[in-house]
């Protein structure tokens, strides 16, 4: 009988151990380390702006693009952009009735100058540029190009007017021999359209899906811009603007100097003397295969056609720069 309390107590013993040992493994099962629970939480404390970055950083290369990209990063980086709003860039929305951006005289026809568009500059390095325009209304970014440049753009709030351009491959360009007429090269319209937030972005593509573009504000509006690669003038990355005739402007005979291209070789520059008519029948001999490689008018559809001058930067392109307030980024 004397050694029953004692074998109670090794009873208990082995009790304790092994529920402290069912405890530990309990906890172990729930356990994550550090490093890993640290970088849980910045993925979904982190702001917009620096998924954003982050996913621009893995995306894009100094040239562009990485190389043979998927349509993966580009559904990712639309995907993350759709969500954008003006809080998430530290904007707030303008009220139509406070803007003083409707040009000279303004709605109510006081004299009075036109705000600037004000540009926000995000992040810049050499594969891509995060920015935002601010517009007051009526302000207008004339038709530009982005050589070699893919632009992701993301109306944060506001209504805006965009029209937009892609050149016809091979070129079709008209060198006139009176003094001071500008050489035109024919492009067709890509996009023609208001987009008013909330919307989807829009992305244009080195030589397609409106690489030559022109914005005009409605209402008072932001636009988030990616741009990759950015602008670089000394790597042939120059902003150039354009003015833009319609196709039908042409009616009397005209020059043009046409460059036929095999493999990315010129073989023939003919400088002839010809009609509207003839044009169109330039071009339907010239016209695009499957793979888009060509100049086409489909059913002399030819208000879906403009011929663009090259300009000097306009004088009333009135910009100035301010200074982002958003949620910072870690580079």
């Amino acid at each position: 009988m004397q050694n029953i309390p004692k074998m109670f107590s090794e009873i208990q013993k082995v009790t304790d151990k092994a529920m402290v040992f069912l405890q530990k493994k309990a906890l172990s099962a729930l356990y994550i380390p550090k490093q890993q629970l640290h970088m849980a939480m910045n993925n979904t404390t982190a702001p917009k702006v620096q998924l954003l970055y982050d996913l621009c950083k893995t995306t894009f290369t100094p040239s562009g693009l990485s190389s043979s990209p998927s349509p993966q990063p580009i559904h990712k980086l639309c995907s993350l952009l759709d969500t954008f709003g003006p809080a998430d860039v530290g904007l707030k929305e303008e009220s139509p009735d406070d803007d003083r951006g409707h040009g000279f005289f303004g709605l109510n026809r006081v004299t009075r100058w036109a705000q600037p568009i004000t540009y926000l500059d995000i992040h810049e390095c050499d594969s891509f540029t995060m920015c935002i325009f601010c517009f007051p209304t009526s302000s207008v970014i004339p038709l530009h190009d982005h050589p070699g440049m893919t632009v992701f753009s993301k109306v944060l709030y506001g209504s805006m007017h965009v029209k937009a351009y892609d050149w016809v491959e091979p070129s079709c360009i008209k060198e006139s021999q009176e003094p001071g007429c500008p050489q035109v090269r024919l492009a067709r319209l890509a996009a023609d359209k208001v987009l008013t937030a909330p919307c989807g972005t829009s992305i244009l593509y080195p030589k397609t899906g409106g690489n030559l573009h022109c914005f005009t504000a409605v209402t008072p509006c932001a636009v988030l811009d990616v741009l990759a690669p950015p602008y670089r003038e000394d790597l042939g990355r120059k902003c150039t603007y354009y003015v833009d005739y319609p196709y039908s402007a042409f009616g009397k005979p005209y020059d043009l100097c046409h460059h036929t291209c095999y493999k990315g070789m010129t073989f023939l520059k003919v400088k002839v003397s010809v009609s509207q008519s003839e044009i169109i029948k330039l071009l339907k001999n010239h016209s695009t295969d499957s793979a888009g490689n060509g100049a086409q008018i489909s059913n002399g559809k030819e208000e879906e056609y403009a011929w663009l001058a090259e300009i000097e930067t306009p004088d009333d392109l009135y910009m100035r720069s301010g200074v982002y307030v958003g949620p910072s980024i870690r580079v």
